[in-house]
């Protein structure tokens, strides 16, 4: 289902968003309105982005990334993998209303090999994640979710950036990943998760691909790195 021109939206940083109140959680609509939402990602990906560049996001969202480096930056293409189904409704509403023409979204998780993994969809889709929680109740839904064989999906796309916001799951995925056709990462890190281990781990394995920590586009949790500075 597309949104229509007159559904009611919000405007972001010069991008629409329905108004779902389903899929949009109030501190996100909050967030939309001031302008505030992923926008330290938003002000580094438009510095970052070069002319023809494939970008590759891992963590769809809302479809905020995808359509912002869509509409807003000079890249060729964006492929943007998401687990929650819930989202990829909302994302395909939100391309449509901003007119995004060369985003593919594609309802999968990256690991090192093909099949499917279980997905804990909870009600604030910023929850939802791979990994099960003691805390869950029964309005969390388990759901089987498609993977991709992540070094196949990097041959097949040769993505020259990499956006990253997968909840914690970088310190695990980006080590068995071949980066080697990369030129710049975007990442959203998660120390309260992955702890100093998991953040030396994405370090160091990126630091191993040639692609060394830009601290003048970070900021906070955002880190940039970049082989050509």
């Amino acid at each position: 289902m597309t949104a229509a021109a007159t559904d009611p939206f919000l405007t972001c940083l010069d991008m629409k968003f329905p108004l779902d109140k389903a899929v949009l959680p109030p501190r996100v609509r909050k967030l939309l309105r001031t302008g505030a939402y992923e926008a330290k990602e938003a002000v580094a990906a438009k510095k970052l982005i070069r002319t023809g560049d494939v970008v590759m996001e891992l963590g769809g969202g809302i479809g905020f990334m995808s359509t912002l480096v869509a509409t807003q930056t000079p890249a060729q293409s964006v492929h943007s993998f998401e687990a929650n189904p819930q989202l990829l409704p909302y994302i395909d509403r939100v391309h449509a209303l901003n007119g995004v023409q060369n985003a593919k979204v594609t309802h999968a998780v990256l690991s090192d090999s093909d099949g499917t993994a279980p997905f804990y969809v909870r009600p604030n889709f910023l929850a939802s994640s791979l990994t099960p929680m003691a805390e869950d109740g029964p309005d969390v839904q388990q759901v089987e979710v498609p993977m991709r064989d992540m070094n196949r999906v990097m041959a097949e796309l040769k993505p020259s950036v990499l956006i990253c916001d997968i909840e914690g799951a970088e310190a695990e995925l980006l080590p068995k990943m071949d980066l080697s056709s990369l030129r710049a990462v975007l990442i959203e890190t998660h120390p309260q998760w992955i702890g100093k281990a998991g953040i030396r781990k994405v370090f160091q394995c990126l630091d191993a691909a040639g692609l060394v920590f830009f601290p003048r586009w970070s900021h906070g949790k955002v880190a940039v790195f970049r082989s050509d500075w």
